[in-house]
């Protein structure tokens, strides 16, 4: 029973989900949903794709130590193919970790709590339910219980009426000894500064801890963590991916709100345009849209996206994929958390072929209005309707933030190789122009800035619409373990642009071109010393930090490995970048 009316979760989960679930779902008053069966189906996402997310389906536990295997390598990574850790986890610690948000309404104390339990793949016999416990000071108490769901062993949690005001101690149990405790904190909405973390590519080449990262977002308190995307590098086994992330990180997810969106990567995509859900013809996807079955891509959106707040427009896109942008308002900062992959046109087959792939553009003589056509999308319609009406909303907000996956323009020019130079890469938010265009200006009308990730480079812009300078500022975090894709700034006549950053340490700052012809003023970027050195490849996380009393915006970008000098982590050369805080 749950021990609140509103405190269950809010879906109706069917008799049969994936062939598991063997009660009823979840009502008003609780859930009874079952057990893991002896033979839980194998194939859930058909028998055309019987490798997906196969580590943690069927009898998975039949396999777990011959997948895992024992031998490592000298670089300390798991022989290729090989599962990075044992799923079949001591019971008592069956529940690897938890994400949540509280949702309120602006100027308002009471909101809805959503959270998301990640559990390890349960063995046959188990109790297919977690239980939600919170201790306000009196002992524990149960607020709600949820079926745990398969494929991806996930529970979620929705609780209306939460009082925003005290921090609160959860616990997620499952079964009789397992359990994962945290606080959800009180809303900071009478704190003066308010920072956010920003964090994404965590390249799964290298498996373990990230204890260095964690202990310096421990430093810096966060009031929110941000997760941009590429969790997981695992393509085709989201679910192992996930928990793998879950562990390197959860010892700062347990206490405080954080925002998690997935990337192509988390779908098992290099790059992704989703063509508003269609059926990509290949996993380089460039045509356009999911190659992978949508109940994976709904299954990963689930895990990560579920316990943000409920979608503003919540319509699937083509084969039933789900949607998730939405808003979330926390100490006063209005965040619009968008989708800038899903509804995004592909270049084959719709603009001319300029380089060696449909997305990479080599002829610096190209024209650029050529690629820029009549009907291509970026955000969508559906997107940029709902950004206009958030940006007019600005009762009871102190300032707004755009979150997306990726940057609206190519701050980059080395691509993969430091000797690997690339006029324009069609996988950013750059193209198509008009597009990007279009999105700025609402960020503009917003008095917003925009923080994102995805391009493996750190880098501070102020974005050029119609003339440099006249566009919102955005802050791109460094890749968390930047072994996959290194990249760089680095302008081929090694000159900075037209009003350069006073007193940068930084040599090309001030104002340039992008390859599609988009205009931006660069002022930090943390370009990669040696990509075969983890402690100078440009690893590391981003913070931005409100200061409402001095109505400023900083931006920290802070090393993988930072050292702390006096109490303060250090910084890459260029960073902090402080900016002026702008009024909605």
């Amino acid at each position: 029973m749950c021990g609140l009316k509103s405190a269950c979760v809010m879906l109706a989960v069917p008799a049969v989900w994936f062939g598991i679930m063997t009660a009823t779902g979840v009502g008003a008053e609780g859930t009874a949903a079952g057990v893991v069966p002896e033979t839980p189906n194998a194939t859930p996402f058909g028998d055309d794709f019987r490798q997906l997310d196969h580590w943690a389906t069927g009898a998975w536990w039949r396999g777990d130590q011959a997948a895992f295997g024992t031998a490592q390598s000298p670089n300390g990574k798991r022989p290729p193919g090989g599962r990075p850790f044992r799923l079949n986890v001591p019971r008592s610690d069956v529940i690897a970790f938890a994400v949540y948000t509280v949702s309120l309404d602006p100027g308002a104390t009471t909101g809805v709590l959503k959270l998301t339990a990640q559990l390890f793949p349960l063995l046959a016999g188990e109790p297919m339910e977690a239980r939600l416990e919170v201790d306000r000071g009196a002992g524990w108490t149960e607020i709600g219980r949820a079926p745990v769901l398969y494929p991806g062993w996930d529970a979620h949690f929705r609780i209306e009426a939460w009082d925003a005001s005290h921090d609160v101690a959860y616990r997620v149990r499952h079964g009789e000894k397992a359990e994962f405790t945290g606080v959800i904190r009180r809303d900071p909405h009478a704190k003066e500064r308010v920072s956010v973390a920003v964090l994404s590519c965590n390249s799964s080449n290298t498996t373990g801890p990230r204890d260095e990262m964690v202990a310096n977002l421990k430093a810096m308190d966060p009031d929110l963590l941000f997760f941009a995307g590429d969790q997981t590098y695992r393509h085709t086994q989201h679910t192992v991916g996930w928990i793998e992330f879950g562990l390197q990180f959860r010892d700062v997810l347990r206490d405080r709100p954080t925002i998690t969106i997935p990337d192509d990567h988390d779908v098992g995509h290099p790059n992704l345009w989703g063509a508003n859900g269609k059926r990509a013809l290949d996993k380089e996807g460039a045509d356009g849209g999911y190659y992978y079955p949508a109940a994976y891509v709904n299954m990963v959106q689930r895990q990560q996206t579920w316990h943000l707040p409920d979608p503003v427009d919540p319509a699937p896109v083509e084969q039933g994929i789900s949607v998730y942008f939405t808003r979330l308002v926390l100490g006063g900062l209005d965040f619009a958390i968008l989708e800038d992959r899903k509804f995004k046109t592909g270049p084959k087959g719709t603009i001319p072929q300029l380089g060696p792939r449909p997305d990479h553009i080599t002829d610096p003589a190209y024209d650029r209005e050529a690629i820029d056509l009549p009907g291509l999308e970026l955000l969508g319609s559906r997107q940029l309707a709902w950004l206009d009406r958030w940006s007019r909303d600005t009762v009871g907000v102190r300032a707004k933030v755009v979150l997306s996956q990726t940057a609206f323009c190519g701050a980059v020019h080395m691509h993969g190789g430091i000797d690997d130079r690339l006029l324009a890469d069609l996988d950013c938010n750059g193209w198509p122009q008009s597009g990007r265009n279009a999105a700025l200006r609402l960020i503009r009308q917003a008095s917003a800035i925009h923080l994102c990730g995805d391009q493996h480079l750190a880098v501070v812009v102020q974005h050029g619409i119609d003339e440099y300078r006249d566009g919102p500022w955005a802050f791109t975090a460094p890749a968390i373990v930047n072994t996959i894709y290194g990249r760089w700034w680095h302008p081929a006549d090694e000159q900075p642009g037209a009003r350069p950053i006073e007193g940068s340490p930084l040599p090309w700052t001030g104002d340039y071109q992008d390859g599609l012809g988009n205009r931006l003023t660069m002022v930090a970027y943390a370009n990669p010393e040696d990509v075969s050195d983890e402690r100078t490849r440009g690893d590391g996380f981003g913070t931005a930090v409100w200061d409402f009393p001095a109505k400023t915006i900083e931006f920290h970008c802070v090393p993988r490995f930072a050292t702390s000098d006096h109490g303060t982590l250090e910084e890459y050369p260029g960073w902090p970048v402080t900016i002026p805080l702008a009024k909605p």
